[in-house]
């Protein structure tokens, strides 16, 4: 299992989650893609991703002026 950081801040929606989804493509089962973004909505739309694709969102934070969050693949 690897894990691959995507840091997606300065973009708005839904650049950052067609980013993971580009990225999330390249990734085997098991894999990791942590991911930093400061879009408002960031945390609904990572949440609603994971959903619709099937992908454990293990954590999502808040470091203050952006969110941090690592999928499972």
């Amino acid at each position: 299992m690897g894990t691959t950081t995507l840091d997606l801040k300065g973009l708005t929606c839904p650049q950052p989650t067609l980013k993971m989804t580009i990225e999330s493509s390249k990734m085997k089962k098991g894999d990791v893609l942590e991911v930093m973004a400061d879009c408002h909505s960031f945390a609904d739309d990572v949440k609603n991703w994971c959903e619709r694709r099937k992908k454990v969102l293990l954590w999502i934070r808040d470091e203050g002026s952006y969110k941090r969050c690592q999928v499972q693949m």
